[in-house]
């Protein structure tokens, strides 16, 4: 691992991470594309911390609400908007973590090795996001808002994150899309996704600190990965309100055809 290969996986990471697109997929398929070799678990997931603290930046004053909110609930018994958005967003993490820590072994050593796989579910979830999103806005006259979020509909998100372990799938575009399916709006479900990615990231950190080695490339890997995490998530926040997922879902589509076509061809 070069310092330049750092700093590209590293801008990588924290644009795909926000973006519906598979930062986990990029990550082994942009080296196999340019031939640098594939990068470890261990190091994905470094990369995957800088992005955890790009959203703890632009999301501060949120996680520090709903942190406060979840404490007077208890102290008060008596239920806000914010303690029970806390809530929502640690059970919503749950079959992500478990599904996570029960598959470590395969993801490591089966899926990721496999381009085949990563390529399909890119193209897959692609065609999916596209026409669930255009299916939530003909069918959806009132979508729900951030606030109005409920145990349900958290939980349903959560569940689809679990399929996020596969890479090609993408934690945002797989949350998202099971978001907009249940009629949350584009701009809330985009919230609740950026806000659901601190605790697994933030657990899968931990689970893997062990392997890490804080060399200079992951040093400069992380750096690029929070810088860019926050352009990410200030892009998509305000490209959202004026615009739906196709370009994204048009994008997972083509990409996976360049894979494919690599893998028949060379």
């Amino acid at each position: 691992m070069t310092v330049f290969k750092a700093i590209i996986l590293g801008i990588i990471q924290g644009v795909a991470e926000f973006l519906p697109i598979s930062s986990s997929a990029h990550l082994i398929l942009l080296p196999y594309l340019f031939g640098w070799g594939e990068s470890s678990l261990a190091f994905d997931v470094a990369l995957h911390f800088g992005t955890m603290m790009a959203v703890l930046v632009v999301f501060f004053k949120d996680w520090w609400d709903l942190f406060v909110g979840a404490i007077k609930d208890v102290k008060s018994k008596e239920k806000t908007m914010n303690g029970k958005m806390f809530w929502y967003l640690i059970i919503a993490t749950i079959p992500g973590a478990l599904v996570g820590v029960l598959l470590d072994d395969v993801i490591e050593n089966v899926i990721r090795n496999n381009i085949l796989i990563i390529a399909i579910a890119l193209a897959v979830m692609g065609v999916l996001i596209y026409l669930g999103d255009k299916w939530a806005s003909r069918h959806y006259k009132k979508e729900t808002t951030f606030e109005n979020i409920t145990l349900k509909q958290a939980l349903i998100v959560g569940i689809s994150q679990a399929f996020a372990v596969i890479p090609g799938f993408s934690r945002s575009g797989t949350t998202i899309l099971a978001g907009r399916l249940q009629g949350i709006s584009k701009e809330a479900i985009t919230k609740f996704t950026f806000l659901l990615s601190v605790p697994i990231i933030c657990g899968a950190t931990i689970f893997k600190v062990g392997d890490l080695v804080f060399t200079k490339e992951v040093v400069i890997g992380i750096i690029s990965s929070f810088a860019m995490g926050i352009v990410a998530i200030k892009f998509l926040l305000s490209y959202i309100k004026r615009h739906d997922f196709s370009v994204f879902a048009f994008y997972r589509v083509i990409l996976a055809l360049i894979v494919l076509v690599k893998l028949i061809l060379f």
